[in-house]
């Protein structure tokens, strides 16, 4: 199992996930999943030739709410490639009156109900975000377990329970608090991102991250930094504080580039 990204922050989201391994020959991709998609169309496929992978190679795309930087290129690339796309119903909701499921197989997912693609067990679970019926996703093949959250104003229980015990972790580290605090936003901006149904800052990941059984992760990704208010060397030094004494390797997914393959 692999997985890699296609960019990450406020001006656009998708992150692959794969049952194949990285050391599998040429054009063997096994179950191939997008989580999420809010490039254009071109854009889309320019990145995905950057990971080695064409749009045929894409089984699913799961989505993870209506915002347009997680949704903005799903229906378009979904029915252009005719791939199904997995949403929640309150998802579906928001977007339905823009036309843009029109052409598109769409499967509906809920908290706690997992599903397979293939060999691929995908389990949605809630979480805290100023949308409609938000999910973040955790996916295994049977022998690895990756946690996938961005997108979340605050830790839960119920999150932390999704997240426990993962080999690799995507984690949301959207904004320093100072540097949000002293930023030139308005101050109902500044409210919205801090807020309980915002975006999770450093801190609050790091928090996350303790708190989590750790035993088996080998891999943590800081996730959706915010070009304004968020360095990588901030996000990174918040999560190597919060993981003590695990070895787990700390990685920074960038807006313009995502990340190459991860081995899990």
């Amino acid at each position: 199992m692999k997985f890699a990204s296609l960019g990450s922050g406020s001006e656009g989201n998708a992150l692959l996930i794969s049952s194949s391994s990285i050391a599998a020959s040429e054009g063997a991709h096994g179950t191939t999943v997008m989580l999420d998609c809010g490039f254009g169309l071109k854009e889309t496929e320019r990145r995905l030739a950057t990971r080695g992978m064409r749009p045929s190679d894409v089984n699913a795309i799961l989505v993870t709410h209506e915002h347009q930087d997680h949704v903005g290129g799903v229906f378009k690339f979904a029915r252009r490639h005719r791939i199904p796309v997995w949403l929640s119903f309150g998802t579906y909701q928001a977007v339905r009156d823009r036309d843009a499921c029109d052409g598109v197989e769409l499967n509906f997912c809920r908290d706690g109900a997992a599903f397979a693609i293939n060999e691929l067990s995908l389990l949605p679970y809630t979480v805290p975000h100023d949308a409609r019926e938000p999910v973040q996703f955790v996916a295994t093949d049977g022998k690895a377990r990756l946690g996938v959250l961005t997108d979340a104003g605050q830790a839960t229980a119920h999150l932390i329970s999704a997240l426990d015990g993962c080999d690799a972790l995507m984690l949301e580290c959207n904004h320093d608090r100072q540097m949000l605090a002293d930023s030139s936003y308005p101050a109902s901006l500044k409210r919205r991102i801090g807020g309980a149904y915002g975006h999770l800052s450093n801190q609050v990941s790091g928090e996350i991250l303790a708190l989590l059984d750790k035993v088996r992760l080998k891999t943590v990704v800081g996730a959706h930094l915010s070009s304004s208010n968020n360095t990588p060397e901030l996000a990174r030094s918040a999560l190597t504080a919060a993981l003590a004494g695990c070895a787990a390797a700390v990685m920074i997914a960038c807006q313009e580039q995502g990340f190459e393959w991860i081995e899990m």
